[in-house]
């Protein structure tokens, strides 16, 4: 791969160090955590509050916005009383957008600058414009004499430098020639980059965020790709905008977050939530603590062989050993072609249907009271649609059979794991044609292929499925069984890390290669087990992020058919955790999303509060997305990727838009809800709240 050394194992980005006042950045530096205060820079006392506060839980690099002259004049005295608090070695960054004033007055006074390229010294007014080869060579020619002043500065006072593209603000130029695209996040970008190089300016770090994780993971991932093209390791910035808050906004952050770092990219993290900013640290904290224990600094031998075979190629198949890289565009999100399976009268997987959520209850005999809770109301917008339990001996399967007939299972289809002890035969009561669909999960080893088969046909015979579980360096043995049986009515999965992979992704992503060269269009299953998860606490935060790192970071490379949360023991928890999941990586939406930035010194509202008091008045409305921003520095932008957008405007005022435009200018925040539900209304997207969406529910 271009953009890694390796999909299998984290083997992390090469970069050239880049210092941060006394903080190293990149080459053989620990991830750094970074946050930003949101108090008003020209309120001193309160700022450096909230930089002592981030710093006292961990934050190593404190981030302040600097909207005008004026606020960026007061880091002068934030810095020096930062400092006499005892946090000198604490760098500061300058947040700058717009004025390059700004940003010369700032570089005096802080360790480093970020400037937005997307509206450094450039004013978005979404104007269509078709530009020629010389249009743009003037274009840059004036970026070149704006941003010029910023670098040669930097340079004589040992500044570094960060070029922070945000999707949701692209120039007008870069939005007319490239899209609204992960491509012109990176054009963007490089624009200044050339800029920064051609002085021999080097202490440059990049981001490329966006409040999608499928974009954002694709802009970074092209973004070293291109870099690497021209020799250039700078290291990288990482974090999801306008994620949100609560759990929500950490899924989003760790999708993308996790996903980069599994794959050795990043260098600098920061989960921005719509909370008071201290929280962000321990969950970036947490994110960067299961990364770093996969940190390999070099390939090993299991990656440094790479084979090519055609992508029909049945007459052999890929050992864990000997594989690199895989088929999937990291580039571009295709979901991967299955075939379909009918699992119940109302439930199937396969291209055009949703990936599907399973529980596992915690025993046989809990079956029915889990069936129950997972009958709520409450759940009637996220569904369990299989429910997954576990039988060792044939006594299990008698009792099994005793609760399912003596009680009401109101659950699609029933998924039974065998323990190895079980055999095909032992199922034969349970698998009756005229009964409800079954899937059979068991695990198969390399001398397993009588047993493979044997269940295989059973499954067939009475009309219901088998799910395999087979480690990579097992596929080759078992090949001849697996192209004999065919692909029809199997499932593939695993519940732990393979041999030849560092983690649970690289262990799917491997299975997915294999089930590619024999031709197979079998749906996955993507499970979360013990055996699946990354060092952590086992508390909630860890079990979500695991979830979010894997599952999510599946889902946004396409992979993915069926999602269970096996390490949640609590039935409800773990299926509203899996539909969480879901809804980050954008593959099922159960309910609003809501695009909510952090929020920071350039706020005009409060936006915990208008965030929490919108959600509770429209987290009804499955499928719409809201975006909720404090400012237009990224609101018109991410208006484009949602339906509606409550942005600032004006000190206590709002503007109201339909995806990217402006149709509601200077509300009155006191009546700004109501205004939005009524436009919602007005375009045909609202309906009344039912009993499962009361507050508590």
């Amino acid at each position: 791969m271009s953009y890694c050394a390796s999909r299998f194992h984290t083997i992390r980005r090469p970069t050239v160090e880049v210092k941060v006042g006394a903080v190293g950045v990149g080459g053989s530096n620990p991830l750094r955590l970074q946050s930003m205060t949101t108090s008003d820079t020209q309120d001193i006392a309160a700022t450096v509050a909230q930089s002592i506060a981030l710093a006292e839980v961990g934050c190593e690099i404190v981030r302040i916005t600097a909207p005008n002259v004026a606020a960026a004049k007061c880091l002068q005295e934030i810095r020096a009383q930062f400092t006499a608090a005892g946090f000198g070695h604490i760098p500061l960054v300058a947040d700058i957008h717009f004025l390059p004033s700004a940003a010369m007055e700032a570089v005096e006074h802080v360790e480093k600058v970020r400037v937005n390229p997307g509206n450094y010294a450039d004013k978005k007014k979404f104007a269509v414009k078709e530009y020629t080869d010389a249009d743009y060579a003037r274009e840059l020619e004036r970026l070149h004499e704006a941003f010029t002043p910023l670098v040669l500065r930097s340079k004589e006072l040992g500044r570094a430098l960060r070029i922070g593209t945000n999707h949701g603000s692209l120039s007008d130029r870069i939005m007319n020639r490239y899209g609204d695209t992960p491509l012109g996040m990176v054009e963007s970008a490089l624009e200044f980059l050339h800029i920064a190089r051609a002085h021999g300016f080097h202490d440059l770090m990049l981001s490329m965020k966006a409040s999608n994780p499928k974009v954002m993971i694709q802009a970074y991932r092209l973004l070293v790709e291109r870099m690497a093209r021209e020799d250039m390791h700078y290291p990288l910035h990482l974090g999801v905008t306008e994620a949100g808050d609560g759990e929500d906004g950490r899924i989003k952050s760790a999708i993308g977050i996790g996903s980069l770092l599994l794959d050795g990219l990043g260098d600098t993290i920061r989960v921005s939530l719509t909370e008071d900013s201290v929280y962000e640290i321990p969950v970036a904290r947490a994110i960067a603590d299961k990364a770093m224990s996969l940190w390999r600094s070099a390939p090993s031998e299991t990656t440094e062989a790479e084979i090519r075979m055609p992508a029909a190629d049945s007459s052999s198949v890929i050992r864990h050993s000997e594989l690199s890289s895989d088929s999937i565009d990291p580039y571009h999100f295709v979901r991967r072609e299955t075939t379909t399976l009918n699992l119940s009268p109302k439930i199937a997987v396969g291209p055009e249907q949703p990936p599907r959520v399973i529980v596992r209850a915690p025993s046989i005999k809990a079956l029915p009271a889990a069936a129950s809770q997972l009958a709520s109301p409450r759940l009637v917008d996220t569904p369990a649609e299989g429910l997954l339990v576990r039988a060792d001996t044939p006594g299990d399967l008698a009792d099994l059979r005793a609760v399912v007939g003596a009680a009401n299972l109101t659950i699609e289809f029933l998924v039974l794991e065998a323990g190895p002890l079980l055999t095909a035969a032992d199922f034969t009561p349970m698998l009756k044609p005229e009964g409800g669909r079954i899937m059979l999960l068991r695990q198969f080893r390399a001398n397993d292929a009588p047993d493979l088969a044997a269940f295989a046909r059973l499954t067939r015979a009475t009309g219901h499925f088998l799910a395999a579980e087979i480690a990579p360096e097992d596929f080759a043995p078992l090949a001849p069984t697996l192209r004999e049986l065919g692909d029809a009515r199997l499932v593939f999965t695993r519940s732990s890390v393979d041999a030849g992979a560092s983690h649970a992704t690289g262990a799917y992503r491997r299975m997915t290669e294999n089930l590619r060269t024999l031709a197979f269009k079998s749906p996955l299953w993507i499970r979360n087990t013990a055996g699946t998860a990354l060092r952590g606490d086992g508390g909630f935060l860890s079990k979500l992020l695991d979830a979010s790192f894997l599952t999510g970071g599946l889902l946004c490379d396409g992979i993915g058919d069926f999602v269970s949360i096996e390490t949640e023991a609590e039935v409800t928890r773990a299926t509203r955790l899996a539909y969480n999941v879901l809804q980050g990586a954008g593959a099922r939406l159960s309910k609003t999303e809501f695009v909510a930035c952090p929020s920071c010194g350039r706020t005009l509202f409060d936006l915990q509060t208008t965030t929490q008091r919108i959600r509770a008045q429209t987290g009804h409305l499955k499928g719409v997305k809201i975006a909720i921003m404090g400012c237009i520095v990224n609101g018109p932008g991410e208006m484009a990727d949602a339906d509606f957008g409550y942005v600032g405007g004006a000190p206590g005022k709002i503007n109201l838009y339909v995806g990217k435009t402006c149709v509601r200018y200077n509300i009155p925040e006191a009546e700004a809800d109501e205004k939005l539900i009524a436009l919602i209304r007005e375009h045909g997207k609202w309906f009344e709240p039912g009993p499962q969406h009361a507050v508590g529910a």
